[in-house]
């Protein structure tokens, strides 16, 4: 896969997350040093994608022009670090609705793959729930959670059994935005590692 690509739960992973549900751009307030994690991915060549429950659409707590709002909000702040956000998927339903759409459902992310024409097997999927890492690990993504929002609760005890086996826990954003460049760049030194020892066992035989 030529595209690289991060997808990103949003409440609670990149912006803080209420129990009575983000309703407003005033609501929307980033986690410290998510924006610049982000802008640091792209940076680096990453895009980066939102998949999001959206579910206050359905449960009529406000609508798509407000979370049109929130999200210019997102992309200002974003912009102002030189970062950008490619493409937005939420799903707006509620649970009662069945769709296929809302996590820990994997459509989301099967609509991404199909929006970039690529096998998401490997992809850095992250999020802050148990249902966030359910979805995108259906499709093969490398699972990643985040302690913050509903990943709080974990970050004192042993991950419970339902969570993917290869489930990769970091502090917060940043913390696995420095996780994944670092992996990027072990794995290029590796390759030009092995391309230099080639080339000499190629010399050494003539």
């Amino acid at each position: 896969m030529n595209t690289k690509l991060v997808i990103l739960d949003r409440d609670g992973t990149i912006n803080y997350d209420r129990d009575d549900y983000v309703k407003s751009a005033e609501e929307w307030q980033p986690l410290p040093g998510a924006i610049e994690a982000i802008a640091r991915l792209n940076h680096s060549g990453w895009h980066v994608v939102i998949a999001s429950n959206q579910s206050g659409l359905g449960r009529g707590l406000f609508d798509v022009g407000t979370l049109n709002q929130m999200h210019e909000k997102m992309n200002k702040l974003l912009a102002s670090e030189g970062g950008r956000v490619d493409a937005i998927f939420y799903c707006p339903h509620t649970p009662e609705d069945r769709c296929q759409c809302r996590k820990p459902l994997s459509g989301l992310f099967q609509q991404i793959g199909e929006r970039y024409g690529i096998d998401l097997h490997g992809v850095p999927a992250v999020g802050d729930s148990l249902r966030d890492l359910q979805a995108c690990f259906e499709l093969g993504c490398e699972p990643h959670l985040v302690l913050t929002g509903k990943g709080e609760q974990y970050r004192h005890v042993d991950l419970p059994q339902d969570f993917p086996i290869n489930t990769i826990t970091h502090p917060d954003l940043s913390a696995c935005v420095e996780w994944l460049l670092n992996k990027e760049q072990a794995n290029q030194a590796a390759k030009e590692l092995v391309g230099k020892t080639t080339q000499s066992a190629s010399r050494g035989i003539r």
